[in-house]
C-alpha cells in the first residue's frame, strides 16, 4: 500500500562504544558464563541474538528442535534489536557475564575475537560451504564465526510507485550513477513519492569504491583508499540530494538508521532504497507490495561494473569464556548444518551458508524470499574479490561516513573538509 510523504522518527542507538567497552575483557577464563542444572548434569546455554519478531519467532523454533534432539542442553534465549545489542553485549562482555553463544556480525567479529573473547570454531563441520564464505568468519588466529548465511546489497524498488510516476524500471545491467539520478529526480518530480533515499553504508561507499578499483580496507587492516576519493564520493552524494534525487537532508537524518518497518523504504514513501537481499521479504510486507532488487548503478555503465560482493549476512560466534564449548559448539552445527534448522530459518538469516541446506531451503521459501535467491544467483558471475576481514575498529566507519554525509547534505562543512576529517578518523579508528 502506497503512503503520503511524512516525516519520520528517527531509530537511535549507535553501536560505536562497543570496542571502548571491549578493552576491560581479555581471553582467559574469569568466571562462568553458563551452567549446569546439578544432579543430572544437564547444561544449560545462553544464546543472543538481534533481529524482527519474525526471527525471533524462528529461532524460537529452532531452539525447541534442538532442545528435543539434546535433551540434556537447554537454551535459554537472549534477544533485541539492533540498536541497543552491541552496546548490551560489550558490557556483558567486559563483566565476564557474555551469553555463550553470540550471534555476531562482521563489522564486529575483530572487536571481539582479537581480544580473545570468541571461542574457536575451527573444529565445527563447514565442508559443505565455499572456502570464500567459511573464510569471512577467520581470523589469524582461527575460525570465530560460522556464517549462516549469504546476501548482497540491492536497491529495492517500488514497483508501485515507478507506476504511478509514470516511470519504468531501470536496465540495472548498464545504469550509471547519472542514470540513477535521472530516473530518482524523475519519480520524485511525477509522484508524491521521493525518488531515492540515502546510502546503506559502509557497504555503498564499498560499493563505489570497488569500482574504482580500489576497497575501503585492505587484507592487512590499512585503508584502501585516499582523501580525494572520500570526497569524490561525498561530491556524488551531494550532487544526488542539488538534483533532487535524494529528499532534503532533514528527511536523510531521518531515514539513516531506523528499521525496515519504519524506513521510508519498509512504509512505502520511496521507489528505491539499499537493503541486504535478507531484508526484501520483511520491506515487501511492510511496504505491501513485492519490492524488485536491482544491481547498484556503475560509474561506468558496463555489464558487470556495479562490483557487488556476497556478505556473510551474520555469524554464530561462541563465547571463550564458556564452560561449555562443544555443547555451544553442537548448538551452532545444528544451527548452520541441519535442513530442519535450515526449514525454520528459510532466508531470513540470508540465503544459507551450507550448499546442501541452501538446495533443500529453495524449494520452499515465499515470493520475496525467491526473488532475493534469484538476484543472489543472477549477480553470482559479476561479483568483485572476495572482501577481507575487516580490521579493528571497523565498527565505527558507519556512524562517521553517516556522519560526514550528514554534514555536507546540511552544508556545514565542504566536501573536501568532510572527507579529509572523515579519512583521519577512519585511519585512527583502525590505525
Amino acid at each position: 500500500m502506497l503512503v503520503n510523504r511524512s516525516r519520520m522518527v528517527r531509530a537511535l542507538g549507535v553501536a560505536a562504544a562497543a570496542a571502548l567497552a571491549l578493552s576491560a575483557c581479555g581471553g582467559d577464563s574469569g568466571g562462568p558464563a553458563s551452567a549446569s542444572d546439578g544432579e543430572g548434569g544437564d547444561v544449560t546455554l545462553r544464546f543472543t541474538w538481534w533481529g524482527s519478531d519474525t526471527r525471533h519467532q524462528a529461532t524460537q523454533e529452532i531452539i525447541d528442535a534442538f532442545e528435543d534432539a539434546n535433551p540434556g542442553i537447554t537454551i535459554n534465549p537472549e534477544y533485541g534489536d539492533w540498536g541497543g545489542y552491541w552496546d548490551k553485549l560489550a558490557t556483558q562482555v567486559a563483566s565476564n557475564d557474555a551469553p555463550d553463544i553470540i550471534q555476531m556480525d562482521e563489522k564486529y567479529l575483530r572487536e571481539y575475537a582479537d581480544r580473545g573473547a570468541l571461542l574457536d570454531l575451527s573444529d565445527v563441520e563447514t565442508g559443505a560451504m565455499t572456502d570464500a564464505t567459511v573464510a569471512t568468519g577467520r581470523t589469524e588466529e582461527g575460525l570465530f564465526g560460522i556464517p549462516t548465511g549469504i546476501n548482497a546489497m540491492a536497491l529495492m524498488a517500488n514497483p508501485d510507485i515507478f507506476e504511478a510516476a509514470g516511470v519504468a524500471l531501470p536496465d540495472d545491467t548498464t545504469w550509471t550513477w547519472d542514470d540513477y539520478a535521472d530516473i530518482a529526480k524523475q519519480v520524485d518530480d511525477g509522484s508524491e513519492f521521493y525518488g531515492a533515499t540515502g546510502p546503506n553504508e559502509p557497504a555503498t561507499f564499498q560499493i563505489w569504491l570497488r569500482q574504482q578499483g580500489k576497497e575501503m580496507t585492505t587484507e592487512d587492516g590499512q585503508l584502501g583508499f585516499e582523501v580525494s576519493d572520500a570526497q569524490e564520493y561525498l561530491d556524488l552524494m551531494l550532487d544526488l540530494r542539488e538534483r533532487g534525487a535524494l529528499p532534503e537532508a532533514s528527511i536523510l537524518s531521518e531515514d539513516q538508521s531506523p528499521g525496515p518497518d519504519q524506513s521510508l523504504t519498509g512504509t512505502g514513501q520511496v521507489a528505491m532504497g539499499a537493503w541486504w537481499t535478507n531484508q526484501l521479504a520483511a520491506l515487501s510486507t511492510a511496504a505491501g507490495t513485492d519490492l524488485v532488487p536491482l544491481r547498484f548503478p556503475s560509474s561506468d555503465g558496463s555489464e558487470g561494473g556495479a562490483q557487488l560482493f556476497y556478505k556473510s549476512s551474520m555469524y554464530m560466534s561462541g563465547n571463550a569464556r564458556t564452560q561449555h564449548p562443544e555443547e555451544v559448539k553442537k548448538f551452532i552445527d545444528f544451527m548452520v548444518n541441519s535442513e530442519e534448522a535450515g526449514k525454520i530459518n528459510l532466508a531470513d538469516r540470508g540465503l544459507p551458508a551450507n550448499l546442501e541446506v541452501r538446495d533443500v531451503v529453495l524449494g520452499e521459501l515465499d515470493e520475496a524470499d525467491t526473488r532475493g535467491a534469484e538476484f543472489l544467483a543472477d549477480i553470482e558471475d559479476e561479483l568483485g574479490d572476495p572482501m577481507a576481514v575487516p580490521p579493528l575498529g571497523f565498527s565505527t566507519m558507519q556512524e562517521a561516513i553517516y556522519r560526514y554525509e550528514l554534514e555536507v547534505w546540511f552544508g556545514r562543512q565542504s566536501t573536501a573538509d568532510a572527507a579529509q576529517q572523515l579519512y583521519n578518523e577512519m585511519e585512527s579508528a583502525i590505525g
